[in-house]
Formats: structure tokens, C-alpha cells, sequence
């Protein structure tokens, strides 16, 4: 079927569960099929930096948590790892902090260079840049920026991100965009107060927009955060409709495929989460490659756990595809 209009993602997003697997979820991954050659990207993982200045309300890592072990990756370390990544076969590498306001930038377009100067593919999340930061990534050889929007209704957004607006994140995310960078960008999915109207129009957005990598997952409650105290996880079956529209609207998106299952004490990590994700269009998995005594200490959302590559290779055959 043809998914066009906000009216068609409306009515996919409604559509029973059992008709959406037979048409729409087949349709998604005949597409992903074709369009990604049968292969699943899997990208390296170093999670370098925990310290963040923000209060956003549904994150583990939001700046008044004073339970969470913080920490810093040295330059070296990062060095390192980004190393490990090239020798495990990998192509690609996502670095990924909180929004910390005191890691120099220096530091991150060195990290940024040494990776690129590789061979690797770079992706970089760290929160809102000036467009002459985004330049300057550009410049030292950074592929792909990740700058998600959460939720495009402004009263949803500036209640679960305080210490922005927006203004600002649109206007960062369209400064993404005029540096020449790729977009990695989309919302939480079904968190709460969320209605399916606001979800149909968070992936309205995502398709204006032509990003390049929705990294997107449902909404998991992170205990001791101010949103977990107002409704349960996101649905992960709504989940998988939100992937396969994204995959029929935007034919070439990468799209997130480390996904959660029934079983949320598994995190991210789990099997039939991920099986069930690129079953629904999604083609991205990652290896998380960051040091074993501080993955836990990085705490967006509860139980994060990503896999190995080994783990990463067996999900990806038991799909009958191949690892890119």
C-alpha cells in the first residue's frame, strides 16, 4: 500500500495487528530487502561520556541524578577502542555523550579525525552544536549527526525537555543540515500523554526532514525519573508500525533496529526485539564497544544492553540477510 499522507500513517497506526503483519510489516521488509541489498549495518558503539547538563524527565542520565557513577573516556581510550572496532570488521563508529558542557570540543573533532583517518564511518551524538560547530565536524571528517527531535507537539516537548525548547532543537537540527552533515533524527515513541495523532505527525516530520537515520525507540521508564511516574513503556507493537511506515515512506532511512522486546528486563538487547525490528524494516544494529565497567553507568533509559558481534551476527541470519 501506498503511505503518503498523515491520514495513511494515522490508519496504519490503527490498523489491527494481525492485518498490519500481513500487508504493511511485509510490504516494510520486501522494501528493506531491496533497498538495502539484503544487508543490516552494524556500527561499533563507544558510549565516551556520561555527564550531562540537562533535566530531561524520561532520562537515567539527566543532570539530578546524583546516584549515577559518572564518568569520562580519555582521548586515548577512545583512541583505542575506535581501533578495535576497525580490526572487528565493523565500517562504521557512533560516538555518543550526554550534553556535557565541560568535554573539550577539541577533543571530539581529534576523536572524530582518528576515526575517519581509519576508514570508519563517523556518527556523532552530543547534543545541540552552533552551526560553526557543525562546520568544524564537518571539516575534521564527520559523516553523520545525531539530533533527535523526541516529539514535535511543543507542549509534549518542553515538558519532558526543560532545559531546551523546540525552537532550539529544530534550529540545531536544520543547522545539521545546512554543515553538509548526514541527519540522524526522530522521536520517542509512545511515551506518555502521547496520543497516536502525535505519533503520525512525529513521522510527518521525520519524512520532511529526508533524515538519513532514525534512531528511534520506544519510550522505557527509567525508575526515579519524573516521566516513569506517569505511565507505563511504549507499545513496542506500535513500535514496529512505526518502523515499517518509516521504511515505506523513505525507502533508503536507516532505521534503528536495536529494539526491545515483550520482556524489558532484557533491554535492547534482546533477540526477538531485534529479530522482530528488521522483520519490520529496520537495518541497523549496534556493537557496544564502550569500556565493560562503565556500559551501565550509561543510562539513558533502564537495562540498555546492547549485543556482541557475535550475538549482532546470529539475529542477522536468523532473518536470512547478511551483515554490511
Amino acid at each position: 500500500m501506498d503511505i503518503k499522507t498523515r491520514e495513511d500513517v494515522v490508519s496504519v497506526l490503527n490498523m489491527p495487528f494481525d492485518e498490519f503483519e500481513k500487508t504493511v510489516k511485509k510490504q516494510a521488509f520486501y522494501t528493506l530487502i531491496e533497498s538495502k541489498k539484503n544487508k543490516v549495518l552494524v556500527s561499533g558503539m563507544i558510549a565516551y561520556d556520561n555527564i550531562c547538563k540537562n533535566w530531561c524527565t524520561y532520562c537515567g542520565m539527566r543532570a539530578g541524578n546524583n546516584k549515577l557513577k559518572r564518568y569520562r573516556l580519555s582521548l586515548n581510550d577512545i583512541f583505542d577502542i575506535e581501533n578495535q572496532i576497525k580490526k572487528a570488521g565493523l565500517h562504521s563508529v557512533f560516538l555518543i555523550s550526554g550534553e556535557d558542557p565541560k568535554y573539550d570540543f577539541n577533543d571530539i573533532l581529534k576523536m572524530v579525525r582518528h576515526a575517519k583517518d581509519i576508514g570508519l564511518f563517523v556518527i556523532l551524538a552530543a547534543g545541540e552544536q552552533s552551526l560553526d560547530g557543525f562546520k568544524a565536524l564537518k571539516e575534521a571528517g564527520l559523516d553523520e549527526y545525531a539530533l533527535k527531535y523526541e516529539t514535535q507537539n511543543r507542549e509534549l516537548f518542553n515538558k519532558i525537555k526543560p532545559s531546551t525548547t523546540f525552537d532550539k532543537r529544530m534550529e540545531a537540527i536544520y543547522n545539521v543540515k545546512e554543515a553538509g552533515l548526514k541527519l540522524g533524527s526522530g522521536s520517542i515513541v509512545d511515551f506518555p500523554h502521547q496520543t497516536i495523532e502525535n505519533i503520525a505527525d512525529d513521522i510527518m516530520l521525520a519524512y520532511e526532514l529526508k533524515i538519513n537515520w532514525a534512531p528511534i525507540i520506544p519510550y522505557i521508564p527509567v525508575p526515579g525519573t519524573p516521566l516513569a511516574g506517569e505511565g507505563k513503556a511504549g507499545n513496542i507493537f506500535i513500535m514496529q508500525k512505526v518502523i515499517s511506515i518509516l521504511r515505506i515512506m523513505l525507502p533508503d532511512v536507516n532505521i534503528t533496529a536495536q529494539q526491545p522486546g515483550e520482556d524489558l528486563r532484557k533491554g535492547l538487547g534482546d533477540f526477538e526485539g531485534n529479530k522482530n525490528a528488521i522483520l519490520a524494516g529496520a537495518n541497523v544494529l549496534f556493537a557496544d564497544m564502550t569500556p565493560k565497567e562503565d556500559k551501565e553507568n550509561f543510562a539513558v533509559i533502564n537495562n540498555r544492553m546492547l549485543n556482541e558481534v557475535e550475538r549482532i551476527d546470529d539475529i542477522i541470519k536468523s532473518v536470512g540477510m547478511e551483515r554490511q
